[in-house]
């Protein structure tokens, strides 16, 4: 067998590689637009380091085999590991705190789990909601962070931000955010540019990064002997995690556990505000399932079907986590064409995969329909991933969706959204994907 040869941009610059016509703040859509151009797969060079990408839909299914490929953290996630450490999202696979945390929590994710965090989820939404009645024109992204960093805050750990009752950013949202930007970008800075110029820069780094330490680790003092059966209750009462675990899973659910549920809530925003038709269906569906009870039970969340269909669509066309990394358990050839050495990883490119247009019909469109269920059934099951892939996909997938749904189903029944007719969506690149500087006027129905 003859190896296919990968392509990969025309124009490659000595020791930097492949950075014309890109930018450091959007890396993810400059690597979006280059896969139009060169298909399925191709490489990327950043300084030292060249990477596979994979856009083609059944390429990823191959990536996808857990007994051929595993996870790999890849430059953006590894670059975390100053954060998390050896939490659930950036441990090494051979790390054994992410088994042995990964069983701990499995039950805080159970059905019954679910039901018991049902009115925090509610009382949050109900503060998004006191602000969104004084009325006025919200930052959308600003306020779904405010809202899924609170829900995380007090149903895992017992704690609250007071995100919607503060004047001003709380610290430890301001330390989160500002060490999260400097460690994504570092990696695309010469470590020579960086230890000369960046100085100030990664001192403000470390002391952001001591300081998120400092207040999970009062925080866990607080809960211990306390018991209960959240997220904290059951790694302090397991008996099977150190301290500095600890802190990394907390730290770890804070971050993964708000930021890419904000986002996909804020993309589905910006697409209801645009399709007019959409929103008024899936008001239609609130108002059926819901009734006039003044809070939804737990049940009658899942029963939003076309509101779950929004979401899914939005997450689709910007899943806000935008990739995964997968390494060859041993040497192997992926889609018969391209031979992979054992330890070779690729990054599968989410935004590209779920807009293949051999998978996706009119892939730029936004058309909920495409995740009814006979659509779902006939599509092969790879071609959508928002979540991730394999034993190491996303732990909380189902308290994402319940509590995205759930704030999707209380904006639509409560208030008419309206955008600015001039913005077109800008998408802010940092851990995640989110809508940049989009705005709506919630007016009340």
């Amino acid at each position: 067998m003859t190896a296919a040869v990968i392509p990969h941009p025309r124009w490659r610059v000595p020791l930097l590689g492949d950075v014309l016509g890109t930018s450091r703040r959007t890396p993810v859509q400059d690597t979006m637009r280059m896969g139009r151009d060169l298909g399925p797969v191709f490489t990327r060079r950043f300084l030292d380091q060249e990477i596979v990408f994979v856009g083609g839909a059944a390429l990823a299914a191959d990536l996808a085999d857990e007994s051929r490929f595993a996870k790999h953290l890849a430059l953006g996630v590894e670059a975390l590991r100053d954060v998390g450490g050896d939490g659930l999202f950036t441990a090494y696979n051979e790390e054994p705190n992410w088994r042995a945390a990964h069983e701990v929590l499995l039950p805080a994710f159970t059905q019954s789990a679910m039901r018991a965090y049902h009115p925090t989820m509610v009382d949050v939404t109900a503060q998004l909601v006191g602000k969104w009645d004084r009325g006025g024109v919200v930052d959308v992204s600003g306020d779904m962070t405010k809202l899924t960093l609170e829900t995380i805050g007090r149903v895992g750990f017992g704690y609250s931000f007071e995100s919607f009752s503060r004047a001003e950013t709380h610290p430890f949202v301001r330390a989160m955010i500002g060490s999260l930007r400097y460690a994504q970008r570092k990696n695309f800075v010469l470590p020579l540019v960086r230890k000369v110029f960046g100085r100030e820069a990664e001192e403000r780094y470390q002391r952001d990064l001591a300081y998120l330490a400092e207040v999970v680790d009062e925080v866990v003092r607080s809960r211990r002997g306390s018991g209960g059966s959240d997220l904290l209750g059951l790694m302090l009462s397991s008996g099977e995690l150190d301290e500095v675990n600890i802190r990394n899973q907390v730290i770890t659910f804070l971050i993964a556990g708000h930021e890419t549920t904000s986002g996909a809530l804020s993309f589905a925003l910006y697409y209801l505000s645009r399709h007019p038709e959409v929103a008024e269906k899936a008001r239609a569906e609130v108002d059926a399932v819901w009734g006039s009870a003044d809070v939804p039970e737990f049940e009658q969340v899942a029963k939003l079907r076309y509101v779950r269909r929004v979401l899914d669509e939005a997450l689709r066309l910007w899943p806000t986590a935008p990739g995964f990394a997968r390494e060859a358990r041993a040497d192997t050839v992926l889609g018969g064409r391209y031979p992979m050495r054992a330890g070779q990883w690729a990054l599968v490119l989410l935004p590209l995969v779920h807009r293949d247009p051999s998978v996706w019909a009119s892939p730029e469109a936004f058309d909920p329909d495409r995740f009814a269920p006979a659509a779902v059934k006939a599509r092969p099951a790879h071609a959508y991933k928002p979540f991730g892939t394999g034993e190491r996909a996303c732990i909380g997938r189902q308290f994402a969706v319940h509590e995205a749904t759930l704030a999707l189903g209380t904006v639509l029944r409560r208030y008419d959204l309206v955008g600015s007719p001039d913005y077109r969506l800008r998408v802010a690149e940092m851990l995640t994907l989110k809508p940049d500087g989009f705005t709506v006027a919630p007016r009340r129905r």
